[in-house]
């Protein structure tokens, strides 16, 4: 019995549970955590990390072996047998490898944040769009309630003789449009609700609801403290000047393939006598010591120390160009979200209780005869066509401020 009722309550603590809203830090963690494509871009952090050891390595010696038989079995010319160490002596190659390696790593780095930063901004628009569709559905849920209400109604009024059978069935129609509507907005609201599953990962399960609501943010921001976080933080920025720096460190590994390679080599060989009557030789031991320099008079053609050096020309030219774009896009993005915030608190309380009143004085009369269902419905579509433009502008302000820290390079949306 203690263990059924452990389970009931268990299931009950569970099902308690499952019903909680997520909410948008919660959200969040589940992104950095689960989102499929973030966790394809951290790869590239540990494949630079391996490239970077794999720079380290030194040039590996080589080994031969020979064996001689100067036809020994027939005239006794003797064997031998010698063996060689040999190494290629490279100057600074290594070097330049592990520089440029080093670049790299920090280039991915740089594209790593940079990917993060895109991906917390469409996450977090993701999350918006859900609250918007979430309040589109519940404008169409009130419109619908209030519509069939007054479909019911004169249903009733119908059967009393106050009003025709006419009257009766337009305003059946006009609930039957208003149920349209709201199963509409329903599905675009769980839609949502998938599309936030997707940013938490593949197999993430779909949330059956989330906390918070649309709202005016409200922060000021300074354009000028914007513009400097954005030359300094954005991680895009960064990236274009790692890329700068590595197209120096491929020039330099360029400049530094061009050197002249020294190999070296060691041996040793060991002849055995020779017996033949008309050349006897005792056996010997002998050494061997060699210097090989190769003649590298292809480095007189200086195409590849040319086109680095344009490389790099262009890979700074590409950071003065990413920088304006920067610029230009944040002041683009303040100039929205300032608009924003002002269209925004244009809807003030007084704006929408006014909307209400009057919707609420046309069914009060339509009720009474003083008024016609033509006039209650354009009060219900004035009332719906406020409630949706206020949450437009408070979506437009909250997408605004989420595209101007995105563009600045700060964040400060989930403290």
């Amino acid at each position: 019995m203690k263990r059924i009722l452990f389970a009931i309550i268990a299931a009950a603590v569970g099902t308690a549970a499952a019903a909680q809203p997520l909410s948008y830090g919660e959200y969040m963690e589940k992104v950095y955590a689960g989102n499929i494509g973030y966790a394809g871009e951290r790869l590239n952090v540990p494949i630079a990390e391996a490239e970077l050891r794999a720079a380290k390595i030194f040039n590996d010696p080589s080994l031969s072996l020979e064996y001689s038989n100067n036809d020994d079995w027939n005239i006794r010319m003797g064997q031998g047998v010698s063996a060689e160490l040999s190494k290629t002596l490279s100057f600074g190659k290594r070097r330049a490898g592990i520089e440029l390696a080093q670049s790299e790593k920090a280039l991915a780095e740089a594209l790593l944040d940079d990917y993060l930063r895109r991906l917390r901004a469409e996450a977090t628009v993701a999350y918006l769009d859900a609250l918007r569709a979430r309040r589109m559905a519940e404008i169409e849920q009130d419109a619908y309630e209030n519509i069939r209400g007054l479909a019911d109604g004169d249903s009733v009024r119908m059967v009393g003789g106050k009003i025709s059978e006419i009257d009766a069935l337009q305003s059946r129609l006009e609930a039957g449009v208003a149920r349209q509507e709201l199963l509409r907005a329903r599905t675009e609201a769980r839609n949502a609700l998938v599309s936030l599953s997707v940013m938490m990962g593949g197999e993430a399960s779909v949330p059956e609801e989330i906390a918070g609501e649309l709202r005016c943010p409200g922060r000021l921001y300074s354009l000028d403290e914007l513009l400097g976080a954005a030359e300094e933080e954005r991680a895009d920025l960064v990236a274009a000047s790692r890329s700068a720096e590595v197209a120096g460190r491929e020039l330099q590994v360029v400049r530094r393939e061009r050197n002249t390679d020294v190999d070296v080599a060691v041996g040793a060989n060991y002849n055995t006598r020779v017996r033949n009557e008309e050349a006897p030789a005792p056996r010997f031991t002998g050494f061997t010591v060699g210097l090989s320099v190769p003649l590298r008079f292809s480095n007189f053609n200086r195409g590849a120390v040319e086109a680095g050096k344009l490389r790099v020309q262009q890979a700074r030219k590409a950071y003065e160009q990413a920088r304006a774009e920067v610029r230009a896009e944040v002041m683009c993005n303040y100039n929205d979200y300032e608009t924003a915030l002002r269209r925004a608190s244009g809807y003030d309380g007084e704006l929408m209780a006014r909307a209400k009143r009057v919707l609420e004085g046309r069914i009060y009369a339509y009720r009474r005869g003083e008024s016609s269902l033509l006039e209650v419905l354009d009060a219900q579509r004035t009332y719906n066509e406020v409630c949706r433009d206020y949450a437009e502008s408070l979506y437009e302000s909250m997408v605004s401020q989420v595209k101007l820290e995105c563009s600045a390079g700060v964040w400060s949306l989930e403290r």
